[in-house]
């Protein structure tokens, strides 16, 4: 399809409490419809803790319940979770379709001022999921800060950012959210969460839907629960890429992981 309608839940996390959270969203997604794709924030059933590598929820409880969501909206959805594998703890990006196909991309920058990276595996392999037509990048919070990870083959349509990205720099939030839609000449989402958590980290949201040209389609009020709807133009995209095609001026290179 030539058009993607896309929801971001930027909302507050109940803190290690997977339950709480799931019910939450619960009372959201059930008003959720007619919609392409759903996006919740990183760590959506805890809020970004250490240690939740070892108290989450289970995968098979976290995706039958995208499960059940997706099939009942007829639509993607997506958000991140701590999740316990066999090789150790990540922190898992995972889109559900009505179908229930699973995609997974474990998030690949650990951020280390939090020592996520002792606590959690880091990912190694850049995932793009191809839903209704759209080429879909997923990307995980402190990912935004690495543009080469990100970096536009002439693969994606879409680049998607879920975050608990912290009040004090939404500055570095919006700026590389923009840049990130600017340089790969794509659409960018980013869904943050909003409240306090446990360890009296601050949030502010400020969830963006923002075309490649660099415009904000929708943006959330800051501190302020909220959710926020764009419908996306794939035909918009394409005549953007022909008219100003600077992809075709781009520097090959080959990222070694």
């Amino acid at each position: 399809m030539s058009t993607l309608k896309i929801t971001l839940l930027q909302q507050p996390l109940a803190w290690m409490d997977g339950e709480a959270n799931l019910a939450h969203f619960d009372g959201l997604l059930a008003t959720t419809a007619g919609r392409d794709l759903i996006i919740l924030p990183e760590m959506f059933t805890t809020g970004f803790a250490m240690e939740a590598a070892n108290n989450a929820l289970p995968q098979g409880r976290v995706v039958e319940w995208l499960h059940k969501w997706a099939a009942s909206a007829k639509a993607m959805v997506a958000g991140s979770a701590a999740i316990s594998t066999p090789d150790g703890a990540v922190n898992r990006f995972l889109l559900v379709e009505p179908s229930g196909q699973v995609h997974v991309y474990d998030k690949r920058h650990l951020f280390r001022m939090a020592e996520e990276h002792q606590y959690y595996q880091a990912g190694q392999k850049r995932l793009v999921v191809e839903w209704r037509g759209w080429r879909i990048l997923p990307q995980v919070c402190y990912d935004l800060r690495f543009p080469v990870w990100s970096r536009n083959r002439q693969d994606y349509d879409l680049a998607l950012y879920v975050a608990n990205w912290p009040a004090p720099r939404a500055g570095h939030w919006q700026t590389l959210l923009a840049a990130r839609a600017i340089e790969n000449q794509a659409y960018v989402a980013g869904c943050n969460r909003v409240g306090t958590d446990g360890n009296g980290h601050h949030y502010s949201g400020d969830s963006m839907i923002i075309d490649p040209s660099g415009n904000i389609l929708a943006q959330g009020k800051p501190h302020q629960p909220a959710c926020l709807e764009a419908e996306l133009s794939l035909d918009i995209l394409q005549q953007y890429r022909k008219a100003f095609p600077a992809w075709l001026d781009a520097d090959n290179f080959q990222l070694d992981i």
